[in-house]
């Protein structure tokens, strides 16, 4: 595509012209480096005929990215009226290109709003991120991809592998749905205003076969009693959806915690624990 960015105003100026101040509330941290915000576009990989879907785009950095790069479009879904009026311009420098909805992203079916394949890029609201990922993971067989920025310790979260201390409930059910890698350490100096922590884009591929709807409320049941009294064993964390009798049919020790378990070994868990799947 063409890059029309450098004929744009400087992003701060766009945040001064708007009066787009961060808004702590909406959990608002802009990031401004055009280079930095380039490299979040290009880890998403080639979105060559892919439709990009932005969330909480403030004054339109990393869309400017996302609209030099071969996505087919972008769909930026922004809550901050004053954010609406300084995308304007893009749209206008990018014909056909730039759809913008204002709106509430915790209240949209954001798969309905474009074409497959689509796929989200976002350096997503601290204070909605986790809960934003979750509701997407659900649906996940709809996209192409998600490329997320969120604060370290969620992201590592995301990514944490068994035996670890970060390894819980997100981890399972994003690795059970996607492969999960961190793309990139971002500092919290490269962000206005910088946030207390640094944060880190996760990217996440969602595997080709997809399981059902029963299936995912059966893992989430499982995984909330399970990593609800981490220091429990297994055979009491589990006891209300079976405990022995069910850790027995999955070959699992029931004297094992939940932190120690594959999520291969959480998926017999699930299969085990869900009979009429």
């Amino acid at each position: 595509m063409a890059d029309t960015s450098t004929t744009l105003p400087p992003l701060r100026d766009i945040i001064a012209q708007y009066g787009l101040r961060p808004d702590k509330s909406l959990g608002q941290h802009f990031l401004l480096d055009p280079h930095l915000l380039a490299r979040i576009a290009a880890a998403a990989g080639d979105l060559t005929g892919v439709h990009a879907v932005e969330i909480g785009p403030g004054p339109g950095g990393l869309t400017r990215a996302l609209l030099d790069s071969k996505a087919a479009s972008v769909t930026a879904i922004e809550v901050d009226p004053r954010a609406i009026a300084a995308l304007q311009p893009l749209a206008a420098a990018y014909p056909g290109r730039l759809t913008i909805y204002h709106a509430d992203a915790m209240k949209l079916d954001i798969a309905s709003l474009t074409q497959p394949p689509r796929a989200i890029i976002a350096n997503l609201p601290y204070n909605i991120g986790t809960p934003l990922l979750i509701g997407w993971l659900h649906n996940a067989a709809k996209f192409h991809g998600f490329t997320l920025m969120f604060q370290l310790e969620v992201a590592e979260r995301i990514a944490a592998a068994p035996n670890s201390a970060a390894y819980g409930r997100i981890s399972v059910l994003a690795q059970w749905l996607c492969d999960v890698d961190i793309a990139l350490r971002v500092p919290a100096a490269a962000f206005t205003p910088p946030p207390k922590v640094d944060s880190a884009l996760i990217r996440l591929t969602p595997k080709r076969i997809q399981p059902s709807a029963p299936e995912i409320a059966a893992m989430e049941r499982l995984t909330a009693a399970a990593f609800g009294q981490r220091r429990k064993m297994l055979r009491g964390a589990l006891k209300p959806l079976g405990g022995d009798a069910l850790l027995h049919r999955a070959d699992i020790d029931p004297t094992r915690r939940a932190e120690t378990l594959s999520v291969d070994e959480f998926v017999r868990l699930m299969h085990a624990s869900s009979r009429d799947l």
